[in-house]
């Protein structure tokens, strides 16, 4: 990542991606049972979202390809992100709520950051795919740097690319590990429902969850900490 040449605010909106701005975790679900399956793996919603969900590939391959050799284990899940990336093709929406929200942080002059996982690929394909690439300030990649989530430092890099402090931005996450690497970061974090129950988002450390970005409360709360 390149510093920051502009005034930041102090204030950022910080998103991840897969399962936040486009519900695309089935379509992930579906793939890695494509190409794990034969390796005797096969996951269902439950499990997807306690053993994958949020987690860098190479994390997924040490776990569930322990007796492959690292180019192998790389080269798998590769494949599994070529199937992904042909199942999501025309698929991709985004929740309710979201170009609504994107419009209203861009006239507040709020920057906004991706943060992910996901390979650089998919994160460029759904980006483009929703029509909102240039939205972003900056696209974190997990992979990319010493430490993906649930580490802090994907988050940290995000923050510190746009100048903005952690207690006046918010983040935005569906995952566990996505939830603790926000958190982690200082970053009150809100979760976002596609997969997992308010219990699980909180219990993960989320200040409160959201079904999508048209929820009042969620509304409420964003107009009180961004002053829009």
């Amino acid at each position: 990542m390149i510093e920051a040449n502009y005034d930041a605010p102090g204030r950022a909106l910080l998103f991840d991606i897969d399962g936040t701005l486009a519900d695309t975790d089935p379509l992930h679900l579906k793939a890695f049972n494509q190409v794990l399956g034969p390796h005797g793996h096969v996951f269902d919603h439950a499990r997807f979202s306690r053993e994958l969900q949020g987690f860098a590939n190479v994390a997924i391959g040490d776990r569930f390809l322990p007796h492959e050799a690292p180019e192998r284990r790389a080269a798998i899940l590769d494949e599994k992100e070529e199937v992904f990336r042909t199942l999501v093709v025309g698929q991709i929406a985004p929740l309710p709520g979201l170009m609504a929200l994107l419009d209203r942080a861009d006239s507040a002059g709020i920057p906004m950051v991706a943060v992910t996982n996901a390979p650089r690929l998919n994160a460029e394909l759904l980006l483009s795919g929703l029509g909102i690439t240039h939205r972003f300030k900056a696209l974190v990649i997990g992979a990319e740097l010493p430490h993906g989530k649930p580490h802090p430092l994907p988050y940290q890099e995000g923050l510190r690319f746009v100048g903005a402090r952690p207690e006046t931005s918010i983040a935005f996450e569906d995952s566990r590990t996505g939830v603790k690497s926000a958190t982690a970061a200082g970053i009150p974090t809100i979760g976002i429902r596609t997969s997992l129950s308010h219990a699980d988002l909180v219990a993960s450390g989320a200040i409160t969850s959201a079904s999508a970005f048209d929820d009042p409360a969620l509304l409420a709360r964003l107009a009180r900490v961004m002053a829009w």
